[in-house]
C-alpha cells in the first residue's frame, strides 16, 4: 500500500500543485486544485457508484464542451429550440431555416440540439460552417441531421442538464419556435435563469408561422394564469418578443446589440460594455427612468478596471457602472434597450 495522505495535511496542496505543474501549469490552477480536491474527497465518503458516474460524466461532457465553444467566444450566437417532430412540409420548418439563413448574414452563428424538425431546418438554413450542433443521447437513439453529422462543431450529452447549460452559456439570444415538451422546458428555463439574474440578460423571441396562434395562446395562457395572480411581474413580459415576421426576429436579436455588448459584475457593481459612447442627455435620462434599480449612487461613465485584464479584447469599449440591486432584472432588460435607442 502507498503512503495516505490526508486532506488536512499541510503539504497536500503542494502534491496537488506539483501535479499541475508536471501537466504544464495553469494560470487557473487554484480552480483546478479545488476540482481535484473535491474528487478526492469521495474516496473517503459513502459515495454511490452512480452518483460518482453521473460526476464523471458531467465534468467530461462540460470540460470537453467548452473546449470545443472557446474558439468560437468572438462570434454570437443564437440557440433555435424547436420540435423534432415539424415535417419539412410544414410552413415553420421553411421559417427557420430562413430564419437561420437570415441571422447568419449577420455574422451570427447557430446552435441546435442536432436532430430533425425545426433543428434540422435551423442548420439548412445556417449551412455547416456556421453550426454547432448539441446532441443528446436518448433510450431511442436521436441520431444527428445530415446538415450537422460528423461535424467537429457536434459535440453529444448524456445528460440533459450539462446539455441545457452549453445552450444557454454559449449563446447570445435564443430563438424558439413551437415545440413540445423539451421546448417548452427550455423556454421556461431561459426565462427562469434571466429573471433570478442566474445567466445574462439576452433577447429572446418566440416565431411562429403566419396564421399560427401557437405563441399568442402561450402567452394568454401566461397573463390570465401567472400574471393575474401575481405569480410572475408584469416586467417579466419584456423578456420576450412573439412574432409570425422573420425580419423582426432577426431585427429583435440584432437591435438588442446596437449600442450594448456585454456585462459583467465587479465587486457591488454592474460594469456595462458598450459599443459606443452615450450622449449627456441619455446618461441623464437613464439616470431618472432607472433609479428604482440603483441600491446606491448613479449611474456613471467608468474607466476599464483592473479586474477586467482578464477580457484584454473589450478594454477598447466604453463603460457604463452602476449599484445593480439584483432585485428586478427585467427592469434592467428596459434599461439596456434603452441604452440601444441612441
Amino acid at each position: 500500500m502507498g503512503k495516505r495522505y490526508s486532506l488536512e495535511q499541510g503539504n497536500f496542496d503542494d502534491h496537488i500543485m506539483n501535479l499541475i505543474q508536471m501537466r504544464g501549469g495553469s494560470p487557473h490552477a487554484d480552480l483546478i486544485k479545488e476540482i481535484i480536491v473535491t474528487a478526492l474527497k469521495l474516496v473517503d465518503e459513502p459515495a454511490d457508484r452512480g452518483d460518482v458516474k453521473i460526476l464523471n460524466a458531467a465534468l467530461r461532457e462540460l470540460r470537453f464542451a467548452f473546449k470545443l465553444f472557446s474558439g468560437y467566444r468572438h462570434i454570437r450566437k443564437v440557440t433555435v429550440f424547436g420540435s423534432a417532430r415539424t415535417a419539412e412540409t410544414d410552413p415553420v420548418y421553411k421559417q427557420t431555416a430562413n430564419f437561420a439563413r437570415k441571422i447568419v448574414r449577420h455574422g451570427y452563428m447557430v446552435i441546435t440540439g442536432a436532430g430533425d424538425g425545426i433543428m434540422k431546418g435551423a442548420q439548412q438554413g445556417a449551412g455547416r460552417n456556421m453550426s454547432f450542433g448539441v446532441n443528446i443521447q436518448l433510450p431511442f437513439e436521436q441520431l444527428p441531421n445530415v446538415y450537422i453529422e460528423n461535424d467537429p462543431k457536434l459535440v453529444t450529452f448524456k445528460y440533459f442538464f450539462t446539455r441545457k447549460l452549453i445552450f444557454v452559456k454559449e449563446t447570445d439570444a435564443i430563438a424558439l419556435f413551437p415545440g413540445g415538451f423539451g421546448t417548452l422546458d427550455e423556454m421556461f428555463e431561459s426565462l427562469t435563469l434571466m429573471q433570478t439574474g442566474k445567466s445574462d440578460i439576452m433577447p429572446v423571441v418566440l416565431i411562429n408561422a403566419p396564421g399560427d396562434a401557437y405563441w399568442q395562446d402561450w402567452r394568454r395562457y401566461l397573463e390570465k394564469n401567472l400574471l393575474k395572480r401575481g405569480l410572475i411581474a408584469s416586467g417579466d413580459m419584456h423578456f420576450i418578443k412573439i412574432t409570425d415576421n422573420v425580419d423582426v426576429a432577426v431585427n429583435e436579436i440584432t437591435g438588442f446589440y446596437r449600442n450594448y455588448h456585454s456585462s459583467r459584475y465587479v465587486g457591488d457593481r454592474l460594469i456595462l460594455r458598450l459599443q459606443r459612447p452615450i450622449s449627456d442627455a441619455l446618461l441623464a435620462k437613464l439616470n431618472d427612468e432607472f433609479k428604482d434599480i440603483l441600491a446606491k449612487g448613479r449611474i456613471e461613465r467608468c474607466p476599464v478596471l483592473r479586474e477586467e485584464s482578464d477580457e484584454p479584447d473589450l478594454t477598447h469599449l466604453p463603460r457604463l457602472a452602476l449599484r445593480f440591486s439584483r432585485k428586478d432584472f427585467s427592469r434592467l432588460r428596459q434599461l439596456i434597450d434603452a441604452l440601444n435607442t441612441e
